[in-house]
């Protein structure tokens, strides 16, 4: 697995992250994100108060409902505690879809996710002030869905 974002299909490789955002009502928001590395798109994600288990497990869960057979997907991801926590281990792992990440120090298996991020925020975040965590996410939901 070790960083070949290469892919000749889509649901082959998948890309996982969160991310933080500031909005006034409760300081910060985290979106999740999930992108399948064929067609660059952002296919599951979720938007909570904090970077969770549970936020990153939502996320992958809603990449999933379109997927016939998820056996062989490779996630990449970065060793942060939401990604090697039992409860995301077992999501994916339920679906057969199996896990690539980084040593730590060394994330660089979710880097293809944390550009998307970078983009969000240029292109979106850094341009709006969010009142709360139900406006930022219309807003990551527009960005996203185009």
């Amino acid at each position: 697995m070790r960083r070949d974002f290469g892919t000749e299909t889509i649901n082959q490789k998948w890309c996982t992250d969160i991310t933080y955002i500031h909005v006034q009502k409760e300081g910060w928001t985290c979106p999740a994100s999930v992108m399948d590395l064929c067609s660059r798109k952002i296919i599951g994600y979720a938007c909570g108060t904090s970077m969770t288990a549970e936020l990153a497990v939502k996320a992958a869960e809603n990449a999933c409902p379109n997927v016939r057979d998820t056996e062989g997907i490779i996630l990449h991801r970065d060793p942060g505690s939401q990604y090697t926590s039992q409860a995301f281990k077992d999501c994916p792992g339920s679906k057969e879809i199996l896990h690539s990440f980084s040593r730590k120090g060394n994330p660089y298996d979710n880097a293809c996710i944390e550009s998307f991020h970078s983009i969000l925020k240029k292109e979106e975040i850094y341009h709006h002030t969010y009142q709360d965590l139900k406006e930022s996410r219309r807003a990551i939901f527009k960005y996203i869905e185009g």
